[in-house]
């Protein structure tokens, strides 16, 4: 936020879940429930915070068709016990939602119209459901079609072109194509986002910023294979080309279900809430690019937003790439040839993390936050590839 009248924005504290597995630990919580845990636990985190002081709550979900379809950041404000004077908003970028919320929450705080939001976002992908839409026409034969909210298209318009609808992972398959992304490539970006996750574990390196939910057995993220080899995701077969595909379920990031929260204020509501800023919020992109290659989408995003700010790839001290496939990741950087791969995903990324859409953007944005918190200075980036053809970054000081 670089104009001089706009108020400096802060990002005051930042939490998560551990992200599930697809039927796995978090799969009996609904998604209300997820959002509504990490609302409690954010503003439980701030005593000295009145929440009555909350001017807003926005969250970000992709899915929206099951139970949390009544606008889950109002429903999430509810079943916190918050105020009922607290609104909530939901907002909907696929998979950078979680990231386009902290964006608009920023920008009301920038403005002035308000002082102290939370911002984050949820997915519950065990739980999407099943649809059916309604016929065309009255009493007709034959048995409708379903069709599963989890991920990708469905109900697709007969006019968009047919490459633009292409699956997610053929989409994954062309980013390698355009840049000669090799299998052996993916599959050890694949196993150092595992190892760099599981050491981060270890470490204690998730500790400030994990809340566990109650009644769920979940100390750490469940899609994180400790054990898992070269050989093993080699012997995996590709799922999207059966013949001469390189991108394989080892490889893409896994269908999760998760939440993150944010406490966004201006100097005003940083008082409040008795807490040191974690970092600041700079400024943010978004870009559209063909659908079909929407790996690729935060390429001109991410060079949008350092512009914008006046940094190079060299001033970064860390970034925090969504990694929806390791194609995608890989071609991503092969755009960014100044770019130190070190710097990207220290303690792993979304292959072993886990990629709960609505939660992914604001996710990583809390990673960035706490790991300049921890480096005491720096400038950091988030950046996520969106489906249908999207980028979005943000740029965050300290």
């Amino acid at each position: 936020m670089s104009n001089d009248r706009l108020r400096d924005v802060y990002i005051a504290d930042a939490v998560r879940t551990p992200v599930g597995r697809y039927g796995g630990a978090l799969s009996s919580v609904r998604p209300d429930d997820l959002a509504a845990h990490v609302v409690r636990a954010l503003v439980g985190r701030s005593p000295a915070l009145d929440p009555a002081r909350i001017d807003d709550v926005v969250f970000g979900n992709a899915n929206g068709a099951g139970e949390e379809n009544r606008d889950v950041a109002r429903m999430a404000v509810l079943l916190a016990r918050l105020p009922v004077t607290v609104p909530g908003t939901t907002v909907n970028r696929l998979c950078a939602s979680g990231l386009e919320a902290l964006v608009q929450a920023a920008r009301a705080v920038a403005t002035g119209d308000m002082s102290i939001v939370v911002a984050g976002g949820v997915e519950s992908m065990s739980r999407a459901p099943w649809v059916v839409p309604k016929p065309e026409r009255a009493f007709p034969p034959g048995a409708p079609e379903m069709f599963s909210t989890t991920l990708g298209w469905r109900m697709v318009n007969r006019r968009m072109p047919p490459e633009w609808t292409l699956s997610l992972g053929e989409g994954a398959e062309l980013v390698a194509d355009r840049h000669g992304i090799t299998r052996e490539q993916q599959d050890a970006f694949a196993l150092a986002s595992h190892e760099k996750a599981a050491r981060a574990w270890k470490d204690g390196a998730y500790a400030a910023e994990t809340v566990a939910c109650e009644g769920v057995d979940l100390p750490r993220d469940e899609t994180i294979r400790d054990g898992t080899s070269g050989a093993a995701l080699a012997g995996l077969k590709p799922v999207f080309r059966p013949e001469g595909g390189t991108v394989t379920a080892g490889n893409s990031s896994p269908l999760n279900d998760g939440a993150a929260a944010l406490l966004v204020t201006d100097e005003a509501g940083l008082r409040a809430t008795g807490r040191e800023p974690l970092a600041r919020v700079r400024a943010s992109a978004v870009t559209g690019i063909e659908p079909q290659l929407f790996g690729l989408g935060p390429v001109e995003a991410v060079r949008r937003v350092l512009q914008r700010t006046g940094h190079t790839f060299a001033d970064l001290r860390v970034v925090e790439l969504n990694e929806a496939f390791a194609a995608q990741a890989l071609g991503c950087l092969a755009e960014w040839p100044e770019l130190d791969p070190a710097k990207v995903n220290p303690r792993g990324g979304a292959i072993a993390i886990g990629h709960p859409l609505g939660a992914s953007g604001a996710r990583i944005a809390g990673a960035v936050a706490h790991q300049l918190a921890a480096a005491g200075s720096g400038v950091g980036l988030a950046a996520l590839c969106v489906g249908v053809g999207q980028g979005q970054a943000l740029v965050l000081e300290r």
